[in-house]
């Protein structure tokens, strides 16, 4: 089962309410539009909104929620809230439970989200933030995903400064010395990460940790504190600070790093610039749908 989850994560609609019972807008015609046609849009985009207020409630439901309970959590009458629930219901995004009286998503809405899914492009949802994370911190920023035991660079975002780390897109390196890898690690169960690194660790620098306990240890501390650190042990006189991004299952699917000469990335600036990656990368995680493991 370890290995399987192991595989599985090295992987790298519009929205038509039911009439209401209004009738359908006329045509517009020529010359300056009549205030009812006015009216009746601003009406239209009123209940989308509410439907819309009351399907995000439904969903935040464990179990589901009463007729009641979603008329006030939406600050709504439950005469109205009743209408738009049906809405919902003949387009499939609700399905109400007759036996408890509780509403509930239906296949619909699954299918919307799961088309979201689909599409996503991480490099592409998290280019913004890694720039944003470049302009605050001046050092480069890069993107990686799990791919067997290695890691495999996405994306980079290069600093300004003149001795820069440079990591093109499809270059690898080893998850047990490397930021990003050491990231993915810590996000992941004990028994997948000593499959993963393998009986033979090998040293680079003097630093690298090259003992499964070792790398326990310090992957213990990377869940700790939100993030991992590569502190010179792929190559003498770098530093990389990293954070994974977690998918919809709350699972590893990439993770994000700041890297730079070890000169600019002191001691005294590791843990400011540590917790800049780690809340780049919660904003990422939360782009692409997913949550932290705790959630």
């Amino acid at each position: 089962m370890a290995q399987d989850r192991a595989d599985r994560l090295g992987r790298a609609s519009h929205l038509t309410l039911a009439s209401s019972g209004e009738d359908e807008p006329q045509a517009r015609r020529r010359g300056r539009p009549a205030s009812g046609n006015a009216t009746r849009e601003s009406g239209q985009v009123q209940s989308l909104t509410r439907a819309l207020t009351l399907l995000v409630e439904i969903a935040g439901s464990d179990g589901g929620a009463s007729l009641s309970e979603l008329a006030h959590r939406a600050g709504l009458p439950p005469s109205t809230a009743h209408r738009l629930l049906k809405s919902l219901e003949q387009m499939g995004f609700v399905q109400h439970d007759h036996q408890r009286a509780l509403w509930n998503v239906g296949v619909q809405a699954f299918m919307v989200g799961n088309a979201f899914l689909r599409s996503r492009d991480v490099v592409e949802i998290a280019r913004p933030y890694m720039r944003r994370l470049m302009e605050e911190s001046g050092e480069s920023v890069n993107l990686g995903v799990l791919d067997g035991r290695e890691v495999v660079f996405l994306a980079q975002v290069e600093c300004r400064e003149v001795m820069r780390v440079l990591a093109r897109p499809g270059g690898r390196s080893p998850l047990h010395c490397s930021g990003l890898g050491k990231a993915l690690l810590s996000a992941l169960p004990t028994e997948i990460t000593r499959t993963l690194i393998g009986n033979h660790i090998p040293r680079f620098t003097d630093k690298t940790l090259a003992t499964h306990e070792a790398m326990e240890r310090d992957m213990a501390l990377s869940r700790q504190r939100g993030y991992a650190i590569d502190d010179e042990e792929y190559a003498a006189g770098l530093r990389c600070v990293a954070a994974p991004i977690h998918d919809e299952y709350g699972e590893p699917m990439a993770a994000i790093s700041l890297s730079g000469p070890s000169a600019r990335l002191t001691d005294a600036r590791l843990k400011l610039l540590g917790e800049m990656v780690a809340r780049t990368a919660q904003a990422v995680t939360g782009a692409v749908g997913g949550h932290l493991p705790a959630e």
